[in-house]
């Protein structure tokens, strides 16, 4: 993009980017199909799958040292956030979702680097399930979005 045209139109092109991206493996079968959904995505965009790192982690609470630690090796342009977390019967629903969310952005912010963060925090499985496709994918794009726009500011 070129002069006035600059930030006015997503930028999805990713086929020079390399993208890291966390998923919790609490509640499974949601995040592998997130991270699945996800990294789909990414190819679509032109993201090269050799340039896809993937790592794994407990839960959403421990999502966020792991990013940090890919913010840190300076190895991608953008970082992505996968997870999972359902509301039970107790606070510990609103402690995860809180705190992987700071988390997350503090990463961001600290390192001055895109994460987007796919971490669902919902009521129940079938809200999950009826999220999990869309919200892999406009991971992806917010990422690549991000990573490009991050590049042209500076």
């Amino acid at each position: 993009m070129q002069g006035a045209d600059k930030g006015l139109t997503a930028e999805l092109d990713g086929k020079d980017l390399r993208i890291g991206l966390v998923q919790a493996r609490f509640n499974a079968a949601l995040t592998d199909k997130l991270a699945e959904t996800c990294i789909a995505e990414l190819t679509a965009l032109g993201v090269q799958p050799r340039h896809i790192r993937k790592v794994t982690v407990p839960g959403a609470l421990e999502v966020p040292i792991a990013l940090q630690a890919l913010a840190e090796s300076k190895d991608h342009d953008a970082l992505i956030a996968v997870g999972c977390i359902i509301r039970g019967e107790t606070y510990h629903f609103e402690l995860v979702a809180n705190e992987s969310g700071a988390g997350v952005t503090r990463v961001a912010l600290d390192h001055g680097m895109p994460i987007a963060n796919a971490i669902l925090t919902v009521e129940n499985d079938a809200q999950a399930w009826a999220r999990v496709d869309e919200k892999g994918r406009d991971a992806a794009r917010v990422a690549v979005e991000m990573a490009n726009l991050l590049e042209d500011l500076s």
